[in-house]
């Protein structure tokens, strides 16, 4: 397990880094781009899947149909996340975008009618506090958005790390009606062995079919997938030289591959700690590569409200 989860946390804090090179200001469509690429790479490795881990193809089309409201609330806060990542630091995106788990908690007070102990309570103002104050202490970020994006667009950049949270977490707990126990799941010919692959594969294969209708957008709006606009593309005519165009991008879309498939084999054996690692540390490795490589700077009373919100996803992970 642990060797899965160590994987599997370092790819996706480095993806993170990807993401953020790969998302271009200038390139109109870069956050679908990305969508399309980790959307191939997502259904290669579901189709490896679905004849390798036992999963019942008899019945997964109605699982796959069953699965929908889940996966697309998955899909569309990632692009949402790829869209905001064009414009906004991964230092600020990231730990906002992670605290879907403190949203979990009080879908489950509201629709399951569970109560909350002190701790999660405590975790839940923490984060929250965490939140408002690194957005409010972002003063200097919100002029250069609002000079540089204009306030419409700056607007809605900032507002995409919140939009992933909700919509993460609105997948996360009804994911929770699928996966967490065969004997109440919606999934049907599934078993103990097989559940999570299930619904993994119906998730990604989801991912996989949207970024071929992505494709099929880009094209009829005449773009190409592999240009970033730019008049250095237009020069390019090897096919390695086109791909290159995209790097950031592919490899982005390989290591959220990799992450997403160590995670699947790590959650199979279904410890605690697991969610620790990866709740808190995705957001760490990458808070850090993104300081080493992005040369990302933020002030000193942010730094303190990014720290105060790893402290809250810490402590919602141990809950």
């Amino acid at each position: 397990m642990w060797i899965f989860l160590i994987i599997s946390t370092l790819a996706w804090g480095i993806a993170e880094i990807f993401y953020k090179k790969g998302s271009l200001q200038n390139e109109k469509y870069s956050h679908l781009k990305t969508t399309v690429f980790v959307g191939i790479f997502m259904g290669i490795y579901a189709t490896v899947i679905l004849f390798t881990q036992g999963v019942d193809l008899k019945s997964f089309p109605i699982n796959f149909v069953r699965y929908l409201p889940v996966a697309l609330c998955y899909i569309v806060s990632m692009t949402c996340s790829y869209f905001g990542v064009r414009y906004i630091e991964e230092s600020i995106s990231d730990p906002i975008e992670n605290t879907s788990g403190a949203i979990v908690p009080i879908l489950c007070a509201i629709f399951l009618h569970e109560e909350f102990s002190p701790l999660a309570i405590a975790a839940i103002v923490v984060v929250a506090i965490g939140i408002l104050c690194v957005g409010f202490f972002d003063k200097k970020g919100k002029e250069e958005r609002n000079k540089n994006l204009g306030k419409k667009l700056a607007v809605w950049a900032i507002a995409m790390p919140f939009c992933y949270m909700l919509l993460d977490a609105v997948g996360t707990f009804l994911d929770i009606f699928y996966t967490d126990d065969v004997a109440t799941t919606i999934l049907v010919g599934v078993t103990e062995d097989n559940l999570e692959h299930t619904a993994n594969c119906a998730y990604e294969l989801t991912f996989f079919l949207i970024a071929m209708g992505i494709l099929i957008f880009l094209k009829a709006k005449g773009e190409k997938l592999f240009s970033t606009g730019t008049p250095a593309d237009s020069q390019q005519t090897g096919v390695l030289a086109k791909v290159g165009n995209q790097k950031w991008k592919i490899l982005a879309a390989i290591f959220e591959t990799i992450g997403q498939a160590t995670y699947l084999f790590a959650l199979s054996e279904g410890t605690g700690i697991a969610a620790v690692i990866l709740g808190a540390g995705t957001v760490i490795i990458s808070f850090v590569l993104s300081r080493i490589f992005l040369k990302e700077k933020l002030s000193v009373l942010q730094y303190v409200f990014i720290g105060i919100i790893f402290i809250g996803i810490i402590m919602l992970s141990f809950i």
